[in-house]
């Protein structure tokens, strides 16, 4: 099997991939960028990609997001939660005073922001395309413009460079959500721990149509995660929102809210239901199991019958 993954090699992003399937086992294939990741897989040149979504300090990465969300030709299949530690990882010798600028993914600059302005308060950010990017650039030849990276610590081992700080992020309980998509197929079995996500965009002319779209869930019991807004980008003012709801598609609770999220909102899009990387057991409040909504079902058919 063929991942695609956000690259190079060492980034956070194999370490997820790692604990799905290791590179003895399949092909890894670095994309420069989680966008060309997951548009590998539709075109054809991998079955599956990890990719970031999501992160305990900045919340949802909006370029996994968009382009996701942008058919509905692929699903997610599965997710992995990484703990984030970040190094500052320059070449031997370098010394905290030689450090003038830092080349980093914006992820990697946001969570360590506090340190840096207490460490390093004039130090220039160089945007990279992932912490593995700048590892690179760093330890090949010739002058790369900058002194230092932020990067995991097993990133700085595997590309030589020498750990001068440690445990520089802000947070130490930092955590990104990574994910396995693939093309559009057969879900992964019920767990009683899963996660359907959906992005669903409002009517932009009708006043309470947020509260409407809320109530599909509260009506039915079905609890989220998470949920964030997303502009549609054809005209301002016209958002869709991003949503983690508890449950499985082959569960009837999230099946009746998805037409009831059908018959109020223009489009929704649905993204996948998948298991729960923590593995929290859904307990379905009263009046919302299967059995109940099957009952239920059969109460009404019996009238509709009796009434013929």
């Amino acid at each position: 099997m063929r991942y695609s993954f956000l690259g190079p090699r060492g980034t956070f992003t194999q370490q997820a991939l790692n604990r799905i399937c290791s590179e003895e086992d399949s092909i890894h294939i670095p994309a420069l960028d989680s966008p060309r990741a997951i548009k590998m897989v539709r075109a054809g040149q991998a079955d599956f990609a990890v990719v970031p979504i999501e992160n305990s300090v900045e919340g949802g990465i909006n370029a996994t997001l968009d382009t996701l969300a942008a058919d509905s030709d692929l699903l997610i299949y599965g997710e992995v939660l990484v703990d984030i530690a970040f190094t500052l990882a320059v070449r031997p010798g370098t010394t905290l005073e030689d450090i003038t600028h830092i080349c980093t993914h914006q992820a990697a600059w946001t969570q360590c922001r506090n340190w840096l302005g207490v460490h390093l308060p004039d130090v220039v950010h160089l945007p990279a395309t992932s912490t593995a990017a700048g590892a690179a650039g760093l330890a090949s030849d010739g002058e790369p413009g900058y002194q230092a990276t932020l990067v995991s610590a097993l990133a700085a081992d595997q590309y030589g460079l020498e750990a001068l700080r440690e445990g520089v992020a802000d947070n130490p309980d930092a955590v990104t959500r990574f994910v396995l998509i693939g093309r559009a197929g057969q879900l992964p079995p019920r767990t009683s721990s899963d996660k359907t996500t959906l992005m669903v965009q409002l009517p932009s002319d009708e006043a309470g149509a947020l509260l409407n779209m809320l109530e599909q869930f509260k009506a039915h019991g079905v609890n989220l995660s998470r949920i964030e807004s997303r502009p549609i980008g054809d005209s301002l003012g016209r958002y869709a929102f991003s949503i983690d709801a508890e449950g499985h598609l082959m569960d009837e609770r999230i099946q009746s809210v998805l037409i009831g999220l059908h018959r109020v909102c223009p489009k929704v899009t649905f993204l996948g239901s998948y298991p729960s990387a923590a593995g929290r057991r859904i307990h379905p409040r009263p009046g919302t199991s299967d059995d109940d909504f099957l009952g239920a079902r059969a109460w009404v058919d019996s009238l509709v019958e009796r009434s013929h």
